[in-house]
């Protein structure tokens, strides 16, 4: 566990800087497919809001001796993202009432799963490193 946070946080930086990119430079390709590209972009980047947050908590938890620790973030982590990503797609749905972009959230939903993937990814190197 030499490396810095920053350095574990590497792809998920990367991923949120690929689909920014793609979001705005891509607005036409995007609005092509009826996806709005502020909601993928504002998306994504609460999406990297919540997942290097949770990745900061569990990586904390990885110094403890407490093994109970790291399931107690893992499921902190979770709940924190559930509500963040709960209450941000319900004040979008009742800010825009019948102008609700489905098509961007199910782009908003599918990025989730990527950062989650990466997320977990980057714990299982980590516990393996620490286990080493």
């Amino acid at each position: 566990m030499n490396k810095s946070f920053f350095d574990w946080a590497k792809p998920l930086i990367g991923l949120f800087i690929v689909v920014t990119i793609v979001a705005v430079a891509g607005k036409e390709w995007l609005a092509h497919y009826h996806i709005d590209w502020r909601v993928v972009a504002v998306g994504n980047f609460l999406l990297l809001d919540v997942g290097l947050t949770g990745l900061f908590i569990m990586m904390k938890t990885l110094k403890s001796s407490n093994p109970q620790a790291f399931v107690r973030a893992m499921y902190g982590s979770f709940i924190i993202k559930f509500f963040v990503l709960a209450v941000a797609a319900f004040v979008y749905i009742m800010v825009t009432k019948k102008a609700v972009n489905k098509e961007g959230l199910v782009v908003c939903a599918a990025l989730y799963i990527a950062y989650t993937f990466l997320e977990v990814r980057i714990l299982t190197k980590l516990l393996r490193e620490k286990n080493a």
